[in-house]
C-alpha cells in the first residue's frame, strides 16, 4: 500500500498540524503571548474603564494572593480606571490606589457579557458590574488574579522585575543590541526569558528565530550585526502580524471570537516533517532545555 505524504494531501497536512498544536498546548503549556494580551487589554479597555465592580466571584481561590474574603471586600465598589498589558500580563488599575493584576496561566478563556447574554457552561471568576455587564474567566489549568496596592507594584515578585515588551517604542534596534551585549547563553533561552523580553513565548519565538536563520541554540556573542538587525525585525513582524490577524487562532479575545492567525501563517513552527519552505528541507523537532523547537537544518545551522 502506498504511504500517503502529508505534503500531498492539504486536508491531512492541516488536520496533523492542527492535531499537533492542541497536543503541545496540553503537552509542553503553551500560553497566551503578547499578541493576545495585547488584543484583551485594548478590548477590556473599552468595555470596563469608568464602570464600577459590583459583584465578584473566584472558585480558584489558590490564584489570589490573599484570602477572597479580604479580596472581595477591596475589589466590591472599585472602578476601574484603565487596562493595560505588559508581556504576558495584563494591569487593571482600580481606584484608592489598587491593580488588579492577571496572568492567564497556561491558558484561559475570558469572556466579556452584557445583560441577557448566556454566560459559558464552565468558568471560574466572574466580575459583575454595575451597568450588569461582566466576564467570566475559564481557567484551563492555572491563573493568577493578584490584588496590589499601585506604590507596592515594586516587591509583587511575577512583574517587578519583567523586562520591556518587543512592540513598546523604547524597544528599539539599539536597545535590542545594548541587551544582548555581554551575555552569554543561547538567543531561544535569552528571548523567552521574561526579564529580558517580556511577551515571547514558544509559539511565536519559532518563526522569528527562522526569520532571522538563526538557530534557538546559538550562543549570543556568536550573533553578528546583521543577525542581531535580522532578527529585531523578524520579532516585530511576527507579532504586529498576529496582532493584526487577532490573535492565535486557538485562543479567544474579550468577546469570545477566535483569532486569524493559524496554522497557515506558521513557517515552520509546529510543522516537523513538513518541507521548508525556503529550501524544502524536512523541518526537524529539537529539544531546547525545557521547550521544544522546531528548525530548518538548512536554513538554520548551529555551526
Amino acid at each position: 500500500m502506498h504511504a500517503v505524504n502529508s505534503c500531498e494531501c492539504p486536508i491531512l497536512e492541516s488536520y496533523l498540524i492542527t492535531m499537533f498544536i492542541s497536543l503541545s498546548y496540553v503537552v509542553q503549556g503553551l500560553d497566551m503571548e503578547l499578541p493576545e494580551l495585547t488584543i484583551l487589554s485594548k478590548q477590556m479597555k473599552k468595555e470596563l474603564v469608568g464602570k464600577q465592580i459590583a459583584k465578584v466571584r473566584v472558585d480558584n481561590p489558590k490564584c489570589l494572593n490573599m484570602p477572597f474574603e479580604h479580596f472581595q471586600r477591596i475589589v466590591v465598589g472599585k472602578t476601574v480606571k484603565s487596562v493595560e498589558s505588559k508581556g504576558k500580563w495584563l494591569f487593571i488599575k482600580l481606584n484608592s490606589n489598587y491593580v488588579l493584576l492577571f496572568n492567564p496561566g497556561m491558558g484561559v478563556d475570558i469572556v466579556y457579557f452584557k445583560l441577557g447574554d448566556k454566560l459559558p457552561e464552565k468558568f471560574q471568576i466572574q466580575f459583575n458590574l454595575q451597568n450588569e455587564t461582566g466576564f467570566t474567566v475559564r481557567v484551563w489549568w492555572f491563573c493568577y488574579l493578584h490584588l496590589v496596592l499601585e506604590d507596592r507594584l515594586s516587591e509583587h515578585k511575577q512583574t517587578a522585575k519583567l523586562g520591556r515588551a518587543p512592540l513598546d517604542k523604547d524597544f528599539t534596534l539599539n536597545y535590542f543590541n545594548d541587551l544582548l551585549s555581554g551575555k552569554r547563553g543561547n538567543i531561544k533561552n535569552f528571548m523567552l526569558d521574561q526579564k529580558n523580553i517580556a511577551g515571547i513565548g514558544n509559539v511565536y519565538i519559532q518563526d522569528t528565530l527562522f526569520n532571522a536563520r538563526i538557530h534557538p541554540q546559538r550562543k549570543i556573542p556568536s550573533l553578528t550585526e546583521t543577525e542581531i538587525k535580522d532578527l529585531y525585525k523578524s520579532m516585530q513582524s511576527v507579532l504586529e502580524k498576529s496582532i493584526k490577524l487577532g490573535g492565535l487562532a486557538y485562543e479567544k479575545d474579550f468577546y469570545g471570537n477566535k483569532g486569524g492567525y493559524g496554522k497557515q501563517h506558521f513557517k515552520i513552527a509546529y510543522k516537523p516533517g513538513l518541507p521548508c519552505p525556503n529550501c524544502q528541507a524536512i523541518i526537524k523537532k529539537i529539544k531546547t532545555g525545557s521547550t521544544s523547537s522546531f528548525i530548518c537544518p538548512n536554513c538554520q545551522p548551529l555551526d
